[in-house]
């Protein structure tokens, strides 16, 4: 996010941290998203997702808030179900967190 106020434009640390297709994530409703457009989840990890039946970002939301928002329980789900590393854990969760606080 960009904020102004101080005299001159600058960035949040937070915003720094989170790429576009984070920012983009959260600021969108879900609709009908495909898992391809969630933080952390790629081709390869889209595709592994997709060929356990899960084809949409609300699937991984569903999933997300049946752990209760729990990091630790759904980065180990996502880890099992697709073979997502920890920073594809983190960026997953982190924007799912997110997108919730924003939408819900």
């Amino acid at each position: 996010m960009v904020c102004s106020g101080r005299g001159n434009d600058y960035i949040s640390p937070l915003t720094a941290m989170t790429s576009q297709k984070h920012r983009q994530f959260c600021m969108e409703p879900m609709g009908d998203k495909t898992v391809y457009n969630v933080p952390g989840i790629g081709r390869a990890l889209g595709g592994r997702l997709q060929g356990r039946g899960i084809s949409h970002a609300r699937d991984i939301e569903g999933h997300f808030l049946v752990f209760n928002q729990n990091q630790e329980m759904f980065g180990n789900w996502l880890k099992d179900t697709c073979g997502a590393n920890a920073k594809q854990q983190r960026d997953c969760y982190n924007g799912l967190k997110e997108w919730t606080r924003n939408n819900m």
